[in-house]
């Protein structure tokens, strides 16, 4: 396996489908699950924003941690790329309904944008090595803290966090949005760099 930044172009396309299956359930309902939000996603890639694995040769994207700090976002779209693929009804309908999981980086904190492995990779340790690049990420950027959500539908993903020394700083409801987006919590966890 080969952990990189940025995520190379080659890989764009790929890590906004690997995006959108990890992170469906939540954003589905809003942005769907077709060629328009792939199309989307890719378009709002930042690829400096991220950390990768890819296979050894290099051919095949296993997995991408997203990174979010006060230069920018993994998926850093705004307005502008909302409206290009949803049109000037849909867009802003989608940036409003959105806007409630949007959570800024505070400053000292890189936050995680959403970290995903293909499930062909998945239990190879792949999830382990991008957290561990993403909190090296965090140290050279100057970050004291590598910050992420994990919703209360994904145990498993919060048990893995917990085991690389994460630990639960707030959780918190989404209220009636809970019935669109699957999730009735997430949990903020933090690992102290």
């Amino acid at each position: 396996m080969i952990i990189q930044s940025p995520l190379p172009e080659a890989f764009r396309a790929d890590a906004a489908a690997l995006y959108l299956e990890a992170f469906g359930t939540k954003i589905g309902p809003v942005l769907g699950r077709g060629d328009r939000a792939r199309a989307f996603l890719a378009d709002c890639i930042d690829p400096g924003q991220a950390v990768v694995a890819a296979s050894r040769d290099g051919r095949t994207l296993l997995g991408v941690a997203g990174l979010r700090d006060a230069s920018g976002a993994f998926m850093g779209g705004g307005m502008a790329e909302l409206m290009r693929h949803y049109g000037a009804v849909g867009g802003p309908i989608r940036g409003l309904i959105l806007s409630v999981l949007e959570r800024d980086a505070a400053p000292g904190i890189l936050q995680m944008d959403g970290i995903c492995v293909a499930p062909a990779a998945r239990g190879q340790g792949v999830g382990s090595a991008l957290l561990h690049a993403a909190a090296a990420e965090a140290r050279v950027r100057g970050a004291r803290e590598l910050r992420l959500e994990v919703v209360d539908t994904n145990p498993r993903a919060a048990a893995l966090y917990a085991r690389l020394g994460f630990r639960e700083v707030t959780r918190s409801g989404i209220g009636p949005l809970r019935h669109l987006f699957g999730f009735r919590s997430a949990v903020t966890m933090t690992l102290d760099l």
